[in-house]
Order: structure tokens, then C-alpha cells, then sequence
């Protein structure tokens, strides 16, 4: 497929939600933005992320207002609210925002909601270049659980691409290099609108990297998923405790084999260092430190990276420390990201230890989600020239055991 070319390892970057929810402002992803080039560009991380309702003006948490006034076009498609995002006024859009982040040397992401805004299908409004109305394409039985923006299309209906359509020409007009639609894979998997984003990307003539939110959970919907999209969510959100992380590497050992080039099984964002700023949910926590020791975060990207996940930062960048920095840029553990071919993983029959294996036996990682220390013994097909990635040192001559923490990972390739 000519679109798995646009993402040929996977994709690598930082997005809004894990630091400000819904009301991230145009200020704070730009200095967000900046530092990513800066800092993170080198080590591959290129692409910087607007997540949900940039255009809502009244939004303020990771709560979402029922029913909101949205900015909207003429023609329906949502709007930067130009109180949050300044460049977008006079029907700019998107496009002064994408080219300062182009100029940085990154790709622009933006968040999309499944479907029609119920505004515009309330409104009646026209769909740009087409003879019909967005009420006549809308399917309004077809909503989402938890963010009342938007509808469905009725993917038989005629009009439906031409929906689709209108809204990715706009996008490709400013810009945007990656696009992650949400409430399009999980509960339900909306197969028929999946095909008709396809479409309408390659229709757009911009490559656009297609990302699916929230991740489907029956593995007979991989060769759809291969055939439509770059990445596809395998969880729920994902957020900073321990029983997600374990769940989440479960998902990841049994998606992983799916992974392909241009296709990649995605277990969400990092939500390493400083989060939380304005998410307001689970108890009203608030900004915090992650919760996830430092263990838990080695296992955290060990697993992400030996499964070629794509890995996509959470974090307020503009308050990084630098224990986070080093784990999220270690060349040696970010090389495996590319290197080709398949992995092999294994579980023991406690089923809390999994070890994998790359491609000729180039490298191993051991990742521990128990409650004891685990001391495992180095394959044979190891040659004695060992390397730790994680401590970026060679193991001492004649290491026949690895002893790895509890809720922890080691990772050894060949020096």
C-alpha cells in the first residue's frame, strides 16, 4: 500500500492530552513543540500533536462540556477556536500554526472526532463541494460513549464521502501530517468509516499518517486495520498505574506479531515526567509527577520498543528532568525500533515473566511484571561480546545470569 510508506518504522513524537487535556492553547504547544525539535528531533522524535476539541472555545480540562458550541466553517468542518489558538482568526485555520511547526523541522498532528459535528447536522449546513447536506449523511444514532461533538456518517449513504472528502482537501489545505481519529475502533470498530478516512486521505493528494483511538480488541480485525491505517491503538487510554502497564504488555505480546511496515500496533502515549496539568479526572488529581517508578518506566519503554510500538510522549515537555530525558532518547534502546524483521515472544508458566528476541538473535530483552526478582540465565546463541542497552556498558566477561527487579526489564543485544 502506497501510505504504509509514510510511516516506514514507527511513528515517533509528543502529543497535548497527558499534560492538558482538552484545552491545550496554541502558546503552550508551540513551546512544547520547540523543545521537541531542540531536544528530541535528533533521536527521531518528529511529529507534535493538537489532541481533542481544538475547537472548542470553552474548553478548560480533560472535561469534556455536553453539548458545547463548536467553531465551525460553513460547511461544518471544525475550526481552531481562535481564543486558544490566535493565528487560526480570520478563517485561517490550522495553516499559520502547521508552517511554524514545518519550520521547525516537525510534522503538525491534529485529534479528529469520528464523524459530523451535530451542530452542523442541526444546522442543516452544505458539505463543501458536494449537492449534499450534512443532516442527509449523518447517522445520528451513532454517537459517541463519553463526548457529545459529534455523529456518524451513514457510511451507505452517497453523500458520506463527500463528507469526508471536504474535511481532509481542508486539512491537506493546512497542512497536517498526521492525523489520530477517536471513537473509531473501540467499543465498536467502524470498518465502513475507516475505509471511506482512507479514501478521503488519498484523495486529499497529502500523505497523512492515519492513526486509530481508542484500539480494537479482537485480533481478526488486524488485516483491516494493515490494509486502512499506520497505527491502531491496542488499550484503552493509558495513564501512569501499575495494573495498565501489566494489561498494556499483554496487549502488546499478543498484537505484536501483527506489526508490519507502515502498520503498527500502538499502546498509547509515554506518560512519563510531568503530566496531568489540567486533567481533572480520576479523583481530580491534578498535575503530578508520574506515578510509575523508575523501574516500571524501563519496563514501560522496553516493551513498547521491542514490540515497535510507536512512541509518543505525554509529558509537559517544558519541565523535563533529566532521568527522562536519557530514558526516552537512549540510542541503544531506540535503534531496535528499526531494526527489521520478526520477534519472538515467550511467557513463562507463571505467566508475570516474558522474554523477547530479535531477528538472528541480535538482541533479548527480559521484563519482569512479578513481585520478586527473577534471575535468568542468557540464551546460548548470546555471544560472549554482550551488551546492557539500558546501562549503555558491555557486560562483564563470562555473565551467564541477569538478574531483573521486580515490575522491571533488562535488555542485552549483541556489542
Amino acid at each position: 500500500m502506497p501510505f504504509h510508506a509514510w510511516a516506514p518504522s514507527p511513528p515517533m513524537g509528543w502529543n497535548s492530552w497527558d499534560a492538558f487535556g482538552a484545552s491545550v492553547t496554541e502558546a503552550e504547544y508551540l513551546e512544547n513543540a520547540r523543545i521537541l525539535a531542540e531536544r528530541f528531533l535528533p533521536y527521531g522524535y518528529d511529529t507534535a500533536t493538537v489532541d481533542i476539541q481544538w475547537y472548542e472555545a470553552g474548553a478548560r480540562s480533560s472535561h469534556y462540556r455536553p453539548f458545547a458550541p463548536l467553531v465551525l466553517d460553513d460547511h461544518g468542518r471544525p475550526q481552531p477556536a481562535p481564543n486558544r489558538f490566535p493565528s487560526a482568526a480570520g478563517g485561517r485555520g490550522f495553516a499559520p500554526l502547521a508552517a511554524q511547526v514545518r519550520r521547525l523541522g516537525l510534522r503538525f498532528g491534529v485529534h479528529l472526532m469520528r464523524g459530523i459535528p451535530r451542530q452542523a447536522v442541526g444546522l442543516e449546513l452544505p458539505i463543501a463541494g458536494s449537492q449534499w447536506r450534512c443532516h442527509e449523511v449523518a447517522n445520528p444514532g451513532s454517537t459517541c460513549a463519553w463526548n457529545t461533538d459529534m455523529c456518524g456518517v451513514n457510511p451507505d449513504h452517497p453523500g458520506a464521502f463527500d463528507w469526508y472528502r471536504a474535511w481532509f482537501a481542508q486539512l491537506a489545505e493546512w497542512g497536517v501530517d498526521f492525523v489520530k481519529v477517536d471513537d473509531i475502533a473501540a467499543p465498536n470498530y467502524h470498518a465502513p468509516e475507516v475505509e471511506l478516512i482512507r479514501r478521503a486521505i488519498d484523495a486529499s493528494g497529502r500523505p497523512m499518517v492515519l492513526s486509530l483511538s481508542p484500539g480494537p480488541s479482537l485480533l481478526e480485525q488486524a488485516a483491516h486495520l494493515q490494509a486502512h491505517v499506520n497505527q491502531w491503538r491496542v488499550c484503552n487510554d493509558f495513564w501512569d498505574t501499575w495494573p495498565q502497564l501489566r494489561d498494556n504488555l499483554v496487549n502488546l505480546v499478543k498484537w505484536a506479531p501483527h506489526a508490519r511496515v507502515g502498520a503498527w500496533p500502538d499502546a498509547d502515549m509515554l506518560p512519563v515526567g510531568k503530566i496531568g496539568l489540567r486533567n481533572l479526572d480520576g479523583g481530580g488529581t491534578g498535575e503530578r509527577d508520574t506515578r510509575f517508578t523508575r523501574d516500571e518506566q524501563v519496563l514501560m519503554l522496553t516493551a513498547w520498543t521491542c514490540a515497535r510500538s510507536p512512541l509518543i510522549l505525554g509529558n509537559d515537555l517544558r519541565r523535563l528532568d533529566d532521568w527522562t530525558f536519557r530514558l526516552v532518547t537512549n540510542p541503544e534502546v531506540l535503534a531496535l525500533l528499526r531494526v527489521p524483521g520478526a520477534r519472538e515472544w515467550h511467557s513463562t508458566a507463571q505467566g508475570h515473566r516474558f522474554v523477547c528476541s530479535g531477528p538472528q538473535g541480535t538482541w533479548a530483552a527480559w521484563l519482569n511484571t512479578g513481585e520478586a526478582p527473577w534471575h535468568a540465565s542468557l540464551p546460548a546463541w548470546l555471544p560472549d561480546a554482550r551488551r546492557d542497552c539500558w546501562a549503555r556498558a558491555d557486560l562483564p566477561a563470562g555473565t551467564r545470569t541477569l538478574t531483573i527487579p521486580p515490575h522491571g526489564a533488562r535488555l542485552v543485544r549483541c556489542a
